[in-house]
């Protein structure tokens, strides 16, 4: 969570939700940009690996510059183990596991899949932060994986698939990482929180991305894909969305992000040329319809 103060202005609503549509458009985008980065089994393209460990680090550097440029106060000491978690479940799980997983099924696929991260993301912040929810957002939750599961073993004629189990770990490990971030947005401004842990990740993502580097050449759309996902994905995206939280308020601003999902389904037609189907735009919006009931019961903290 993003501290924030309500709206002053109409003006201010007015910004905020439309920097809070563009960082939605920019994290949409993910998807197909990680796909395009990857390719597929037939066509690959840049290793996963190298894409998980080089935009991260890509961002890294321009996160130190940035930190640097603000002449920004170090974290307390008790904030580096929240950063870490952010840091291994934005910076590694999520980008691995999402880059393993679009290696095998169509950016559509991972849309629906993924579109539950909002609900996981509040079960994250009931568990690890010991606040408390009430049984229906419980029903909505278990309800949510019951409907990507059974789009999951429905696209994969009766089972779900490996990709599927990788890119529920991309939700897991992006929920708990935005909680370990939002703890230290309380004391930290939120774009200084992706920042520092971004820096905290770049003695392994450095060195690592030199080493993971690919030997093969990928096409333009693939280096195009992982500037995208370096850029913007991994760190300008955070400060557009943030701003938004501010200017607009958390709780009118964060509605926006209920249409991530589909803003994805329909950029990876044109960007990729996937087909979509009126059973992934149904189980679509029926995953939607869960969120948006589970986001009306909010998580509280306990007493």
């Amino acid at each position: 969570m993003v501290a924030s103060r309500p709206p002053e202005t109409d003006r201010d609503a007015t910004r905020g939700m439309l920097l809070g549509v563009l960082g939605v458009l920019i994290f949409a985008a993910t998807l197909p940009a990680t796909r395009m980065a990857v390719g597929d089994a037939l066509a690959p393209q840049l290793p996963p690996t190298f894409v998980t460990v080089g935009r991260a680090a890509v961002a890294g550097v321009l996160s130190l510059a940035y930190l640097l440029a603000l002449r920004a106060r170090t974290p307390a000491r008790r904030h580096w183990p929240a950063l870490a978690v952010s840091a291994l479940g934005t910076v590694l799980g999520f980008p691995l596991f999402l880059a393993l997983a679009l290696r095998q099924v169509e950016a559509v696929h991972a849309a629906v899949v993924t579109g539950v991260l909002p609900l996981a993301t509040a079960a994250a912040a009931a568990v690890l932060l010991r606040q408390r929810a009430p049984a229906g957002f419980w029903v909505c939750a278990l309800a949510g994986c019951a409907l990507v599961i059974g789009y999951a073993a429905w696209q994969g004629s009766g089972a779900p698939t490996r990709a599927d189990g990788l890119l529920l770990l991309a939700v897991a490990s992006a929920a708990v990482g935005y909680v370990g971030g939002a703890k230290v947005s309380v004391a930290l401004p939120a774009p200084q929180v992706i920042s520092w842990v971004l820096v905290l990740s770049l003695p392994f993502t450095l060195p690592l991305a030199w080493w993971l580097r690919p030997l093969q050449p990928a096409s333009g759309a693939a280096w195009g894909g992982f500037v995208y996902v370096s850029l913007f994905s991994m760190w300008l995206g955070f400060f557009a969305w943030y701003r938004a939280l501010v200017l607009g308020g958390v709780m009118r601003v964060s509605q926006v992000q209920l249409l991530q999902p589909f803003a994805a389904l329909l950029l990876a037609v044109p960007l990729l040329g996937e087909p979509l189907d009126g059973a992934t735009v149904g189980f679509a919006l029926a995953v939607l319809g869960v969120v948006f009931v589970g986001r009306r019961m909010p998580v509280q903290a306990s007493r």
